[in-house]
């Protein structure tokens, strides 16, 4: 929102949230309708092609939107080192507004001018008039719109929403109040119904000025530099017509500077280039891809997690993963997105962060948890582990930390054997089990004296009974081999590991593999804290659950602006903090397999790093 927002601030459908679509059903059914029943000569082809049209711009972004994180992510021909937060990612939801208005405007247009609007496909002449009246008078008319938006009185009120982003995304492009719009639609119109009005206007023109302005727009918002600079060698002036990423990314850093839409050639003759255009151009251009100091290796887990990711759809990125009932029809992209998952074998960037002098990444193995299941596909699972373990230690990583599946006890063992055959890695890996343990410990109440254990019983589960018993804190299980396992891990525990049937217990400890019925028998107000990877399915509502093991961030940890799976904002997994803190203290030892660390020594280290146990939600 703009400092001091000024009238028609707020877009008419701010309240509808995705239902906001809604808007187009009405000029689709009408222009759909018309199309089929209408004789062939009295079609209008515009009308019918605005709704398909709509979708393309819609996939248009989000594909800028995906390849711009990623290669940002990867850091070569990065533009801006500074980070994004969830502030800006919730501000910034709106981009899509546009496309709405977009919509609106042209079937209101169709509906009112319906024989200047009955254009046809394709006029070579009517297009060329189209882009040429966009890089004369619209481009100059933005020009000093542009520069009016930052008179103090307007920047305040109107265009100081747009710069409260400074490091730029796609999705940044188009994040105006309605008036700015508004007033931007009006001068891009100009072309639009110039071509109309001198009977010049077709299909084909029109879309493709659309797209051409959605691609420039993206392109200057996408915060890394790819225009190659032979280009302007063979051809000086296109530097007056064409800006580049970093010439538009030094306008939200210097306010003052660089006023032009997509053509410079305005800001030369009235002296508003950024004198470090060219240096900041160069520079960005020469920059090559981050090492990264920690590596967070995760992969996906249910089919629409690929939405979820850093690089999917920011609405859901920036928010616990959750199903929504609008992916369903996505099915197509879904099914493709999953095929693929059998066929593409390397794991590759989704996020990148800084905590302090580190420099952080995740990586994701392109794999379900289904296939993690699979016994067909765990060999292929290992070793794309493998190779990642290998990229990431010739890129010069510290640590690599196992995320999710990658660190249950068939994979943790192996990559615990590959890092013992393979003398030749300085990289250390991590699985996290000693800070999980750690956490689980600490969210017990203090005044308690037993727990429950339920659930399947893992690396985490043993060293947190040890843990507990070593404390004097009693462990019940209701399961003999799972008392048989865990006596079996540390023949030690007879004390205070007790078999037994009671359901009475007000602390459970659970695991993989806890059911609903199982749940059922805990007494009211029982507090379910889970050591599992994955959450347990709430089942009472009249019983509190902890999250799954896992960390709130400190503020020094940079650039997050995705959650991590189910976790809130903010929060990481037990194991991903791991890694940093391994990174942090500088040691130089695995766990992961068989291995375990010092469960007092990596707890007390974390909250000394910043990183603060999460308060259980009542």
């Amino acid at each position: 929102m703009a400092s001091k927002p000024g009238v028609l601030s707020d877009w008419p459908w701010q309240s509808m949230g995705n239902f906001k679509y809604a808007l187009l059903l009405p000029g689709a059914i009408y222009s759909t309708y018309s199309f089929i029943t209408k004789a062939e000569n009295e079609r209008n082809l515009f009308m019918f092609l605005i709704f398909p049209f709509l979708v393309f711009r819609l996939v248009h972004y989000q594909l800028w939107i995906s390849y711009s994180r990623y290669r940002t992510a990867k850091g070569n021909n990065r533009i801006l080192d500074k980070s994004i937060d969830f502030e800006q990612v919730d501000r910034e939801r709106s981009w899509d507004d546009q496309i709405i208005l977009n919509g609106i405007l042209f079937y209101g247009a169709g509906i009112v001018l319906k024989d200047e609007f009955n254009m046809p496909f394709f006029k070579a002449d009517g297009t060329l008039i189209i882009l040429l009246l966009h890089w004369g008078p619209a481009e100059f008319l933005y020009y000093w719109l542009h520069r009016a938006l930052h008179h103090h009185y307007l920047y305040a009120r109107y265009h100081s929403h747009h710069h409260s982003s400074i490091v730029t995304e796609p999705n940044t492009s188009f994040v105006h109040p309605f008036a700015e719009v508004l007033s931007y639609y009006g001068l891009l119109l100009i072309p639009t119904l110039t071509s109309v009005y001198i009977g010049k206007a077709n299909i084909i023109g029109v879309f493709t000025y659309v797209t051409v302005i959605d691609f420039l727009n993206n392109m200057g918002h996408c915060n890394f530099e790819f225009i190659p600079e032979w280009l302007f060698t063979i051809f000086p002036p296109l530097k007056y017509i064409i800006y580049t990423p970093s010439f538009h990314s030094l306008h939200h850093t210097q306010f003052r500077t660089n006023y032009s839409l997509f053509c410079p050639l305005y800001d030369y003759i009235y002296g508003t280039v950024d004198k470090s255009t060219d240096t900041v151009y160069e520079t960005a251009l020469k920059r090559e891809a981050e090492s990264p100091d920690v590596v967070h290796l995760t992969h996906l887990t249910t089919a629409d997690s690929i939405y979820h990711l850093p690089l999917g759809f920011p609405s859901l990125s920036s928010k616990p993963q959750a199903s929504k009932w609008y992916l369903l029809f996505m099915w197509p992209v879904t099914l493709w997105s999953v095929l693929l998952t059998w066929i593409f074998g390397h794991a590759f960037i989704s996020e990148r962060n800084t905590f302090k002098k580190l420099k952080l990444q995740a990586w994701v193995v392109p794999k379900y948890n289904m296939q993690y299941f699979s016994k067909w596909q765990r060999e292929t699972i290992s070793k794309l582990i493998g190779e990642a373990i290998e990229d990431a230690d010739k890129k010069g990583a510290k640590v690599l930390s196992l995320g999710l599946l990658n660190q249950n006890e068939e994979f943790g063992r192996n990559v615990e054997l590959y890092m013992k055959k393979s003398p030749h890695l300085r990289m250390k890996a991590v699985d996290g089990s000693s800070l999980a343990a750690a956490i689980v410990l600490n969210s017990i109440p203090k005044e308690t004296t037993q727990v429950l254990l339920r659930g399947r019983i893992s690396k985490d589960a043993c060293i947190l009974v040890q843990a507990l018993c070593q404390k004097g804190i009693k462990v019940l299980t209701l399961q003999e081999d799972e008392y048989k396992k865990l006596f079996k891990y540390d023949n030690k525990l007879e004390r205070n590991l007790v078999p037994s049937k009671r359901y009475d217990v007000k602390v459970w400890l659970v695991g993989d593999g806890l059911t609903e019925k199982e749940q059922s028998k805990a007494p009211k107000g029982t507090l379910f804290i889970p050591f599992s990877i994955f959450p347990p399915k709430k089942a009472r509502k009249d019983c509190y659950y902890h999250t799954t093991p896992a960390m709130e961030a400190p503020k020094s940890l940079e650039n997050l602006h995705s959650c991590e799976d189910w976790l809130p904002r903010r929060v990481m997994s037990a194991s991903r903090v791991a890694g940093i803190i391994h990174a942090s203290e500088g040691w130089h030892v695995n766990e992961c397999g068989g291995t375990i660390f010092s469960i007092e020594k990596v707890w007390k280290a974390s909250l000394e790093h910043g990183f603060r146990p999460l308060s259980i939600s009542t």
